[in-house]
């Protein structure tokens, strides 16, 4: 690509969902093109039915794969590499197998572009992991989909909200199944998965905090059953030994707040709402999904498809336009 400003693959999510109008909300943004070239992957006749939705102007145009590389990108037009898999009559607000399966072809067709360097950078709107499964595709999430399309092994969420971010040993499952699933391995691969990434956005040497399991980090075999010892204390001392700057086990009631005040770069959280649920409370309408360890650049809302506000054209579009900002900053 010969252009400075990257191409940013923007999957359109559930289309019964948020997802179509906050796409039309961002790119009303005229920074977005400031920034980046935006592509929308999805159906141009559901984008179309959504700017009745925002009360939107922009002109939304259909365009081939062929094309991506050449478009003028020009701000006030809306471009749509448009798969056409869905009715324009669609329920909205209703998990709909066929909005599903959508969604889960738009991501592969984002994915199959990023992997060929047609884009830079992947920005997911939200999908319904229940209309998702009904569809056909038996994942958590997105981020299990990029891992399994692009090969990917050793991967893992960050999260990231104004004055803090939060990457994820474990995510999508019951608590006592991450208990079994944190192990050294895997707690120093996440570490060293924040480290890299935070290099990679322009911190010289990241400080990263490690989550204990148990409250107050086990308070030193008082509570739980050695678990910090077993499980996390090696993985910590082995990233310490290549000169990584981290600590921990630490008490995460605690953690979070040091982390936000200045004290680290990063919090490696054990399980899903350990990390989820501080960055909500800081920023349910800023807060970014980063996923971490992929061969390709990718970024996410941190909300869902709210469908019970869908179609009512007041979704806030702020983590969205966040998410197209930080894939412009590490597709770099």
């Amino acid at each position: 690509m010969n252009q400075v400003k990257p191409i940013v693959g923007i999957t359109m999510g559930d289309a019964a969902g948020v997802g179509p109008e906050i796409i039309l909300k961002s790119l009303a943004n005229e920074e977005i093109y400031n920034i980046s070239r935006p592509l929308v992957i999805g159906d141009s006749k559901i984008l179309e039915r959504a700017k009745s939705f925002v009360n939107s102007e922009l002109i939304i145009e259909s365009v081939t794969a062929d094309l991506i590389e050449n478009l003028p990108y020009n701000f006030g037009t809306v471009y749509c590499l448009d798969l056409n898999l869905l009715d324009a009559n669609l329920p909205i607000g209703q998990v709909s197998p066929e909005a599903g399966h959508a969604a889960f072809e738009y991501l592969a067709k984002a994915i199959e572009l990023a992997k060929e360097n047609k884009i830079n950078a992947i920005c997911t709107a939200p999908l319904n992991k229940e209309a998702l499964h009904k569809g056909g595709h038996k994942y958590p999430g997105h981020t299990e989909i990029l891992a399994d399309l692009t090969g990917t092994e050793d991967f893992s969420m960050m999260l990231s909200a104004p004055n803090l971010k939060v990457i994820h040993v474990t995510t999508h499952v019951g608590i006592i199944d991450a208990v079994k699933m944190i192990n050294p391995e895997r707690v120093y691969h996440v570490i060293k998965l924040a480290h890299d990434t935070l290099k990679k956005s322009g911190i010289e040497s990241p400080k990263i905090a490690v989550c204990g399991i148990n409250p107050h980090a086990g308070e030193n075999g008082l509570f739980g059953y050695g678990e910090e010892d077993e499980k996390v204390v090696p993985g910590v001392e082995k990233a310490q030994g290549e000169g990584i700057d981290v600590v921990g086990p630490l008490p995460a009631d605690t953690l979070f707040f040091r982390t936000v005040r200045g004290d680290f770069d990063v919090v490696v959280a054990m399980y899903h709402d350990q990390g989820h649920g501080p960055v909500k409370v800081l920023g349910l309408d800023a807060g970014v999904n980063i996923t971490v360890g992929l061969p390709i650049i990718r970024t996410s809302v941190d909300h869902g498809t709210a469908f019970d506000i869908a179609g009512k054209g007041i979704a806030d579009e702020k983590s969205l336009i966040e998410a197209l900002r930080q894939a412009v900053e590490f597709a770099g």
